[in-house]
């Protein structure tokens, strides 16, 4: 039985009504959920901008604001060079790590030779092991080099990490092998493969070995305060644990300095959001 055009514009009408609920229910629900993953970096934002007794309020009032905590923190603990100390760290420890997983993921991924996949698993098994496991060696290893005290001594155990190798392998797995053979054809080595045509096509993988390492190494605290013993190369989030326990009465000064910490990662993530999502995508496909 065929339906009158009345009919149709009443049943498309209700299917846009409904496609319209459905959208609606599905933001709001999204809403609640960016809410309450926001909730408590927004409770800390605003208690760092508060003084006095709104500090201890449920929920904390909007308005007044002050940057009085964020003024006294770096009044109080020289966090300048903290922040010096912490960019120093992380821009060795990245840079390094994206040379030595790069370089060593692709003969992993791309080069045939006997016992490749052993080597793979070896290398793959050691995540197994805590990361305490290590502390004891490596900081006789660097006493042995006499690099304790130094903030190369507290990338150099971090410059390769295994995750990171196996994420690499995987990006270079989904570069497809004829581009290889090609380049092969046209008399190109392997080290030019590798620059010219493989690196440049897991871009998406690097950015998330950046966002990660940069995590890593930007929250890094047990290390620098087994291998530092001179505070003043003590990067922030070691000399943020000073503000906490001198300071901790004043929730306020804790929050300001969580958030100084707190915005250099997001800042990162934000920029390198869209290759990071490309990049475990890719890596899962892999």
């Amino acid at each position: 039985m065929s339906l009158t055009p009345a009919e149709v514009r009443r049943k498309r009408r209700a299917h846009r009504i409904w496609s319209g609920v459905k959208t609606g229910v599905l933001y709001l629900l999204m809403c609640l959920v960016a809410l309450v993953t926001l909730g408590p970096f927004l409770y800390l934002t605003l208690t760092s901008l508060h003084t006095g007794k709104a500090v201890f309020q449920m929920p904390p009032p909007i308005f007044p604001l002050t940057l009085k905590n964020y003024e006294a923190v770096f009044t109080l603990l020289p966090v300048g060079r903290y922040l010096w100390n912490t960019i120093r760290i992380v821009a060795m420890g990245v840079g390094l790590n994206v040379a030595v997983c790069a370089l060593a993921a692709y003969p992993l991924a791309k080069l045939r030779f006997r016992g490749r996949d052993l080597i793979f698993y070896a290398i793959v098994s050691t995540m197994l092991l805590p990361n305490a496991a290590g502390t004891i060696v490596n900081f006789l290893t660097l006493k042995k080099l006499h690099l304790t005290n130094t903030l190369l001594g507290v990338v150099l155990p971090s410059a390769a990490n295994v995750f990171n190798i196996f994420l690499m392998r995987q990006a270079y797995l989904t570069v497809p092998r004829e581009l290889d053979e090609a380049a092969r054809i046209d008399g190109a080595n392997e080290w030019w493969i590798f620059w010219r045509v493989n690196l440049p096509l897991v871009k998406p993988a690097l950015a998330t070995v950046v966002i990660f390492d940069f995590m890593a190494f930007w929250n890094s605290f047990l290390w620098p305060v087994i291998v530092l013993r001179d505070p003043d190369l003590y990067p922030l989030a070691t000399g943020l644990r000073y503000l906490q326990g001198q300071f901790s009465y004043n929730f306020a000064y804790i929050a300001a300095g969580t958030v100084v910490s707190i915005l250099p990662m997001i800042l990162v993530f934000l920029i390198l959001q869209k290759q990071f999502i490309q990049g475990v995508v890719g890596a899962l496909k892999g």
